[in-house]
């Protein structure tokens, strides 16, 4: 808060002296002091940090007015190589080779309100836009509807933080940080719970459809989704059980998916700043909307971060994924990712990151592999590795050998060898 201050009081301050003669009188420099103090205690008492939770409890404060919270990424990267970006080819993990300097613009764009009934139940509606498309896979750059729905808590008198919803909504969106994947993913519309305390664990259960595209209704595809959470496993564990299925209705009983059914099965393990992942997919991969006959997938990811001294510390992340598909695709994705962080005061900070990704085929000979390493200099609004808003001033090397990424015209492999060289400038924040 602090710092936050210091900008638009040094503002008030030099207007103020500018304002001044050379030889001030006792008196003015007394008014100029006390204006200083007015405008200080109006930042203390004006400003107000307040980001509405996604769900509402019974004991949730109500915000007065629309409550604006989002999250954001943009700058610019000089390419001065091959490519802008690292990656292998046929990634399962995401970002495999880390995130940092490694990827594109976007942002997500909320306004909420919430109100209080005279029977104490507390509602919210909330709205969200997004914006990530990207040249590389999308055909415009306009922004989406990602959200719009309305949920309450504080309904029933025996279960006062169970918040029903429904409308459209981001849905079920575990992520890992370093490599930013979405492990599960079922944005959608439609309407569900979260938090029925059953006695010490709390679940959630959720029916949703996948959007069609831009449009407003539904594609055919829909997800049953559930989440028993708040596990305690002796003083410091804490488990999460996923179990989810996929089916298609009969919009869509004409078309190949029109039979074919999908789950997904997780557990989630969380200790000390440590996390363990392990999850099975069948038809499916991230999602059981895909409906992907005759695949499976296998994740099996430990990420987590610890502190070496009250400055330094080190994240790090490393997985395994295999996908078995029909035909040749079939394979396994190793990546490993670490992070070393140094904190030089409560804004100036220096991160840097290597990261490695493997992809082997089981029925191609081929391996591809790519590795990335990336220095940022930051500034931040506090001492934290997720302090935001933050300033980034970045180089990105690295370096992607691609044995396999398709077959030409005669059947034989097409293979890449794309070097990185980017330096860049962003910012990110979430608020």
């Amino acid at each position: 808060m602090k710092n936050f201050k210091v900008l638009p009081l040094s503002l008030a301050v030099a207007a103020s002296l500018a304002s001044l003669p050379s030889f001030a009188a006792d008196a003015d420099v007394d008014a100029l002091e006390k204006r200083i103090q007015e405008l200080e205690t109006k930042l203390e008492t004006g400003y107000v940090f307040d980001q509405q939770p996604a769900v509402l409890s019974s004991e949730t404060e109500v915000p007065l007015g629309i409550v604006f919270s989002g999250y954001a990424r943009y700058g610019a990267g000089y390419q001065g190589s091959d490519a802008l970006t690292v990656g292998t080819a046929g990634a399962l993990n995401s970002n495999a080779t880390g995130r940092l300097g490694n990827e594109q613009n976007g942002g997500e764009f909320q306004l909420a309100k919430a109100f209080k009934s005279d029977g104490g139940a507390i509602w919210d509606l909330v709205f969200m836009l997004d914006h990530w498309a990207d040249a590389s896979w999308a055909d415009d750059g306009g922004v989406n509807v990602k959200k719009m729905y309305a949920g309450a808590s504080n309904l029933f008198e025996s279960q006062p933080d169970l918040y029903v919803w429904a409308g459209r909504d981001f849905h079920q969106r575990p992520q890992t940080d370093l490599n930013d994947y979405f492990w599960m993913m079922h944005d959608g519309q439609g309407g569900g719970f979260y938090n029925l305390d059953l006695g010490g664990v709390k679940f959630d259960f959720s029916a949703v459809g996948q959007v069609e595209g831009d449009m407003v209704g539904d594609n055919g595809r829909y997800a049953l989704t559930s989440k028993l959470h708040g596990i305690k496993l002796g003083e410091s564990a804490d488990l999460s059980i996923y179990a989810n299925y996929g089916f298609a209705s009969d919009k869509l009983k004409d078309e190949d998916v029109g039979d074919v059914t999908a789950y997904q099965v997780a557990g989630e393990l969380s200790a000390a700043g440590q996390r363990l992942i392990v999850r099975y997919s069948d038809n499916a991969k991230d999602s059981v909307f895909d409906l992907a006959e005759d695949q499976t997938a296998l994740l099996v990811s430990f990420d987590g971060s610890t502190s070496i001294t009250d400055k330094a510390g080190i994240q790090y992340l490393a997985a395994y994924q295999s996908l078995e598909v029909e035909g040749d695709e079939s394979r396994v994705n190793y990546n490993a990712i670490v992070r070393p962080t140094y904190q030089w005061n409560d804004i100036h900070s220096t991160w840097l990151e290597a990261g490695y990704s493997v992809v082997d085929y089981d029925d191609i000979d081929a391996t591809n592999s790519s590795w990335k390493m990336t220095l940022s200099q930051n500034m931040a609004i506090g001492p934290e590795t997720w302090s935001r808003p933050m300033l980034r001033f970045y180089a990105t090397v690295g370096n992607a050998d691609n044995e396999y990424t398709g077959f030409d015209s005669n059947g034989d492999k097409v293979a890449t060898d794309v070097d990185t060289l980017t330096v860049g400038a962003m910012f990110e924040a979430w608020w």
